[in-house]
């Protein structure tokens, strides 16, 4: 009974693990610690919505009906050309973007630490030494006027983000409703448990991805370390765009 399982995670994994528009924005999102949880859900729901129209027969209906695949793959190709185009302009115009104010609002983490630590006195510049409140409320200051990444983005234009990535790629419907709805198949009656392995491969790998890349942190912690990866992530999304268009 594990077989069709364990067939439906293995092709799921080998489908989903690569660079792609989807995976990088996941990336990117735990990375910055914003909404990871929803878009981790989004993608993994997506997935299992798409696996699920497969194995029920879908791909022959859009075998009928090729312009539709015409059109996703057009308007996903503009999508991504233009989210190309906003991640190279804030690599070449940063805003100073670093983990290090998420870093400080982890309770367990060094700078959370060293920020309940007592401030030692402070000086006048006459060397008198100030009060201990009027230390604390000159620290604080500090905190506050510290440099801090750009506003936090807001959950709806994110959620939006995710779902025109995920829905107006035309390669999840080629990898989900086609081939695996089509391998799903061969399995008789146990198709629907090859489903279930595909989506459990979906589930782990974006969860996984979306909040084990705050481990990455350490290495992100500088403006110029996001200017590399929106750079990055510039040129993966203006070359997958351009490919979905051109000729095969």
């Amino acid at each position: 009974m594990l077989s069709p399982v364990l067939a439906g995670l293995g092709l799921g994994f080998s489908l989903i693990i690569a660079i792609g528009a989807q995976n990088l924005f996941v990336l990117r999102q735990g990375l910055r610690r914003e909404h990871v949880l929803a878009v981790a859900a989004i993608c993994a729901i997506s997935d299992a919505v798409l696996i699920a129209l497969g194995v029920s027969g879908i791909g022959l209906v859009l075998q009928a009906v090729p312009w539709l695949v015409d059109v996703v793959r057009w308007a996903g190709a503009l999508f991504l050309v233009a989210y190309g185009v906003l991640a190279a302009r804030r690599a070449w115009r940063p805003s100073g973007e670093t983990l290090g104010t998420n870093d400080a609002a982890d309770p367990g983490s060094p700078a959370a630490a060293a920020a309940r630590r007592p401030a030692p006195p402070a000086h006048t510049h006459t060397g008198q030494a100030l009060e201990p409140d009027a230390s604390a409320s000159a620290v604080q200051s500090d905190i506050r006027t510290a440099p801090t990444p750009s506003a936090r983005a807001r959950l709806i234009p994110v959620l939006v983000t995710c779902l025109a990535l995920t829905w107006l790629n035309p390669h999840v419907y080629l990898d989900t409703v086609f081939l695996l709805g089509t391998v799903a198949n061969t399995h008789g009656d146990q198709r629907w448990l090859f489903a279930a392995g595909a989506m459990a491969a979906s589930v782990i790998w974006f969860f996984g991805l979306a909040f084990g890349a705050r481990l990455l942190g350490r290495w992100l912690s500088t403006p110029r370390a996001w200017r590399i990866l929106d750079a990055v992530i510039a040129v993966v999304m203006i070359a997958l765009g351009i490919s979905l268009v051109l000729p095969h």
